[in-house]
């Protein structure tokens, strides 16, 4: 047999079943174990009617694409910059939570251990929220305003010469209700002094551009003069402060400058300079955050107590120190100067409770009754219930 047959129907012949397109090569088929030769008419070796014609296959689209170099699909890279975003937001608190309780102990083991098992998540969740918000925000604040820097001034460039910026990706890819509690977050966490970097990060971060204001200058020019009158109003009191103890030039610099700062921020950057500004800034934050976080680790997890123990007629200690759990038995206390100690519930005669070295002020400014260096959560909670009188305790190192 030489040829498969061929049906026939009410519009003409119509071709036999194959298994591939025509022009593939496959094997006729054989009904006698022996290969026949295609007849006239076939294409490929699959044998086709004479009457019926044979569509071309359309011409290949071959995207143009560099020798060497792997075009991403914009979809794939904005679901992977999506994934590295949430993994770095999801996966650094853990860390952190997880490296504070390994620096608490001092780095033993046993102490660790002990710490764990006493220590519940929310403890720890609660502890990394009040101490390392103010870590977070900072990193995604900084992250969106030069994202959008960065994204609006890579728009400017030829498509496909340059592939975005990580932060830009990061930008694109996130909501702008997560942009706004970010901001949000650094507001009611950072303290007062810092508080006006956040005017030229939303500027940066929105792209609010002088030109929104109004169309025409001058009203332009009147409306950016009141914006900054008013700020210097709000601020007047404690720049006169500053000014006369003449040591406080940090704080004049960080109320003075990024107001001003933001008028110029906004806007797109010069095409040579954005894909060095990309690298330095990428590390930069990274080694910021690293810096940063040094001291968020090393903030223990526990409250800082000083505990009097002694018999009822005899002299007394102060272990000053962490208290880790307590039972019918003894109190655990883990002491400030290393190694855990436990004491028996019977020789405990006071306890108070102590704040930490960083948590005494540094500077004798404030801000319409807010101390500088708290933060706007912080003065709320001390104009509800104000700070007591540090214990006599409390000055008395271990």
């Amino acid at each position: 047999m030489s040829a498969a047959p061929t049906a026939t129907g009410g519009d003409g012949p119509v071709p036999p079943p194959r298994t591939s397109a025509p022009g593939v090569a496959t094997d006729p088929p054989t009904f006698d174990g022996t290969a026949a030769a295609p007849p006239a008419g076939a294409v490929g070796d699959v044998a086709w009617p004479t009457a019926v014609p044979v569509a071309e296959p359309a011409a290949p689209v071959v995207a143009e694409v560099e020798p060497g170099r792997v075009r991403w699909d914009p979809a794939e890279r904005r679901a992977r910059a999506s994934q590295s975003f949430w993994t770095a937001v999801v996966g650094v608190p853990a860390i952190f939570s997880v490296l504070r309780l390994g620096v608490e102990a001092g780095g033993e083991l046993q102490t660790t251990l002990l710490l764990v098992a006493n220590v519940g998540p929310v403890n720890l969740l609660a502890g990394f929220l009040t101490t390392a918000a103010r870590l977070l925000s900072t990193g995604m604040v900084a992250v969106f305003a030069l994202g959008a820097v960065l994204a609006v001034s890579a728009d400017r460039l030829p498509p496909g010469t340059r592939r975005r910026p990580l932060f830009a990706r990061w930008a694109d890819i996130t909501p702008a209700w997560v942009v706004l509690a970010s901001f949000l977050l650094a507001l009611i966490t950072w303290p007062l002094l810092y508080l006006p970097l956040l005017v030229p990060a939303f500027v940066a971060a929105f792209q609010l551009r002088p030109g929104r204001l109004h169309e025409r200058v001058a009203p332009r020019l009147l409306l950016i003069g009141a914006l900054l009158a008013g700020y210097g109003w709000l601020m007047l009191p404690t720049l006169r402060d500053a000014v006369q103890q003449g040591d406080e030039w940090l704080v004049l610099a960080l109320l003075v400058v990024p107001p001003l700062l933001a008028v110029f921020i906004a806007g797109p950057l010069p095409g040579l300079v954005i894909r060095p500004l990309a690298s330095v800034t990428e590390v930069a934050v990274l080694a910021t955050l690293v810096w940063a976080a040094v001291p968020v680790i090393s903030t223990p997890v526990l409250p800082l107590t000083v505990t009097t123990v002694g018999p009822e007629s005899g002299p007394t200690e102060d272990v000053r120190g962490h208290v880790v759990t307590t039972d019918d038995v003894n109190m655990v206390i883990l002491q400030e100067q290393g190694g855990v100690r436990y004491v028996p519930v019977d020789l405990v005669r006071a306890q108070v409770l102590c704040p930490s070295e960083e948590e005494l002020p540094r500077h004798q400014l404030r801000i319409h009754d807010f101390h500088v260096e708290d933060s706007l959560l912080e003065g709320m909670g001390r104009r509800v219930r104000p700070v007591h009188r540090i214990d006599a305790a409390c000055r008395t190192p271990a």
